[in-house]
């Protein structure tokens, strides 16, 4: 493998996470993407050339690649002390994010474990890019010390099941763009639990806990450590946890499109570039505030950080999805103007163009690839629009398929909000509730 400087580590991971034991790397020295010609050809001479030769003909390195570290048991007890000493343990571990922990004791990881009727050991995901088994164990330890209630159990369980799909790509997480999770929840769970979706509903209720207990989850199971395998260039936020408002949507829910009952609960896992400004949807002179909110929409798909991947399809495109919020208010009002949820996603996508010789601008400044949209056009990548003159207008998604609607938020406000992923596919798995839920949610009150 050839990396840049600061990648070696994460490629090691990425092969062993593909089955590579001691995958040989040739680094590149220097941040390659702001080199010209000439300094890349005078690095790859003086240096890469000669570790490339190395790492084909030097297996010196591959024979002791396996860790000779023990592995603990789920059960042993690591550390004992007091509050503070066990979080200062745990932070030198790197088993925290920075703030303080519950300590996931035994007798609170059992706790949750009431909660399901899953054996506390049974393999209910194996997460890349570390490749180790998520149990309800290990899953109950990482949300204790997030800080959440043990009936949250059934829904973090259900959240790392679609970690563990292979359509949501988690081994692909580690980006310097900081591609970072969220969870979406949907069904009877979200009134039962008190999962908010209304007003700031990211920053309140359990909403913070849950979305920290993935978080720690993609670190101490799927081994995702900053600077390591999780190469965010600023860092990553918190991941956050939001619930669509199913009694607030004048149309059908989110996991209801994606095939389930209404009655059903669901969890989806999904993955941003941002969690950013939210555009207000006024009326003006010229339009209503339903069409100006789908303008917004649309204006804001072209000024996110991944644009230059949402017109690639086929099988050498990137997966990129978007995730269109809007707030109750909005989806009424677009719903009272005769939109119906489909209307909406096709009026975006048509709506999202930009004069080629501005796609060509940011294609050239903020893609690593260094071609242009003409030539990804004639390589099948990009339509065939591409190809045309520098102020002819293109559409800049590949289909209608890469967007959603969920309806959350304050239902006073009239805001929208655009998220952007890449790499991964939103990925939905049912609830699934132990056989004695209404007992244990009557005690837990």
């Amino acid at each position: 493998m050839i990396t840049t400087t600061g990648f070696s580590a994460q490629a090691r991971f990425t092969g062993k996470a593909w089955g590579v034991e001691g995958l040989q790397i040739a680094e590149y020295p220097g941040p390659l993407g702001i080199h010209d010609a000439n300094q890349i050809a005078q690095n790859v001479e003086s240096s890469l050339f000669d570790r490339i030769v190395k790492g084909l003909t030097d297996n010196s390195g591959i024979a002791g690649a396996e860790s000779k570290a023990g592995r603990l048991s789920q059960r042993d007890v690591v550390f004992t002390g007091t509050v503070e000493e066990v979080n200062r343990f745990f932070v030198s571990k790197e088993w925290t994010d920075g703030l303080p922990i519950v300590p996931p004791t035994i007798k609170r990881v059992e706790e949750f474990l009431r909660y399901t009727d899953r054996s506390p050991d049974e393999v209910i995901a194996v997460l890349p890019s570390a490749n180790l088994g998520a149990t309800p164990w290990n899953i109950a330890v990482n949300a204790v010390m997030a800080g959440c209630n043990p009936e949250h159990m059934p829904l973090i369980l259900a959240a790392v099941e679609a970690l563990g799909d292979e359509r949501c790509c988690l081994g692909s997480l580690g980006s310097t763009s900081g591609i970072f999770p969220y969870i979406l929840i949907n069904g009877p769970i979200v009134k039962q639990l008190g999962i908010e979706h209304g007003a700031q509903l990211i920053s309140r209720g359990p909403n913070p806990a849950i979305g920290r207990a993935i978080a720690l989850i993609v670190r101490n199971i799927a081994g995702f450590r900053p600077g390591t395998s999780y190469m965010g260039t600023f860092g990553y936020p918190l991941a956050f946890t939001l619930a669509e408002s199913d009694d607030q949507t004048p149309w059908e829910q989110f996991h209801v499109e994606q095939g389930f009952d209404r009655n059903v609960s669901t969890v989806t896992i999904g993955v941003t570039n941002n969690w950013g400004a939210s555009p207000a949807a006024y009326d003006t002179p010229d339009q209503s505030g339903a069409e100006t909110a789908l303008q917004l929409l649309a204006r804001e798909i072209t000024h996110k950080t991944r644009l230059f991947n949402f017109p690639g399809s086929g099988p050498d495109a990137e997966t990129v999805m978007i995730t269109l919020l809007i707030s109750p208010s909005v989806a009424k009002s677009l719903a009272a103007a005769g939109y119906t949820k489909q209307d909406v996603i096709r009026l975006v996508y048509e709506k999202s163009r930009m004069p080629l010789r501005e796609f060509d601008w940011v294609l050239k400044y903020t893609a690593i690839m260094r071609t242009t949209a003409r030539e990804r056009a004639e390589a099948g990548v990009f339509p065939k629009e591409f190809m045309g003159e520098p102020d002819d207008i293109v559409r800049i998604l590949s289909s209608p398929d890469v967007l959603t609607v969920v309806v959350c938020g304050d239902p006073h406000r009239n805001r929208v909000m655009v998220l952007e992923g890449g790499h991964t596919r939103p990925t939905t798995k049912p609830i699934t509730l132990p056989k004695n839920w209404d007992e244990l949610l009557r005690s837990s009150k």
